[in-house]
């Protein structure tokens, strides 16, 4: 399981959750008792990879630390269908205001660990390896990021600031691939350097201007071999990034090429929340 993702970035995504959804106040949560306590489990429907555990804890703490929190499994584990996941017991208003937000969260998560865990299968086997993107939720990025890392992919850039990626405009805006890395080596010294190529001209162009990592964007897999074995007769440390249109019933043959990685946007662009729910014992 990769490293959790710091405390106060989790609480910082809790908080804004909870504010958007609670507002000045939970108006049917009031309906119950304020001394009614409640005990509730979470179930998943389907088999998944689960992630989300720091969100689900944060998300009942901000809203009342007496709130015990007992998880019957944890992020990167399989889970299977009518699998109980976590069991509560506390406050009822508190647990009631937190539901939404609280599967909200594991749901979108575990489908992103779900996806990530289902294309890094599919290359298994292969020395490609399955990067995701920038393509995130809003606001949601660096929860996403870790998401993928459960799920056995690995984090492409987080952001703008951590690698430079040309593509197509900047090359226009720069006036050739040769001038693009050229700039984005005088402008941000000892950051990574990809460059996007939509042919193998360009890519031989930029195999000369000594990018570190090249984006071969909806290159044919014939072409993707012959970028493979020009990248090794040139004797380059370049490494090959395929991209555009894989999907889970075609990386495999991608990732046969040769490429070293290949980025899939789908991971935290198409997520279908994983089904779960909460279920409800009142004393």
């Amino acid at each position: 399981m990769p490293e959790k993702l710091d405390s106060q970035t989790v609480a910082r995504q809790v908080s804004a959750a909870l504010s958007e959804d609670v507002g000045s106040g939970d108006v049917t949560a009031a309906l119950v008792p304020a001394g009614q306590q409640v005990r509730a489990h979470v179930v998943a429907r389907e088999p998944a990879l689960l992630c989300g555990v720091q969100w689900v804890t944060e998300t009942f703490r901000q809203l009342d630390d007496s709130i015990q929190l007992d998880w019957q499994a944890d992020d990167g584990e399989r889970i299977a269908a009518d699998q109980v996941l976590l069991n509560i017991a506390g406050p009822a208003r508190a647990i009631l205001t937190g539901e939404r937000t609280a599967l909200n969260f594991l749901q979108t998560l575990s489908a992103t660990a779900t996806a990530a865990s289902r294309y890094v299968e599919a290359v298994a086997g292969t020395q490609c390896r399955i990067l995701d993107t920038r393509k995130t939720l809003p606001g949601l990025r660096l929860a996403q990021k870790y998401a993928t890392r459960c799920g056995g992919a690995q984090n492409h850039r987080i952001g703008l600031y951590d690698m430079v990626l040309i593509k197509e405009n900047h090359i226009i805006a720069a006036g050739s691939i040769a001038t693009a890395i050229e700039s984005a080596r005088r402008t941000s010294p000892g950051i990574p350097v990809e460059i996007e190529v939509e042919s193998l001209t360009e890519f031989d162009q930029a195999l000369a201007g000594g990018a570190d990592i090249i984006l071969l964007d909806e290159l044919s897999l014939d072409d993707m071999r012959s970028a493979v074995e020009r990248n090794r007769q040139r004797g380059s440390t370049a490494k090959l990034e395929a991209s555009g249109s894989v999907t889970l019933a075609t990386v495999r043959e991608v990732a046969l090429t040769g490429v070293d990685y290949i980025s899939i946007g789908a991971i935290t662009k198409h997520v279908q929340a994983v089904d779960l729910s909460m279920r409800f014992e009142f004393a």
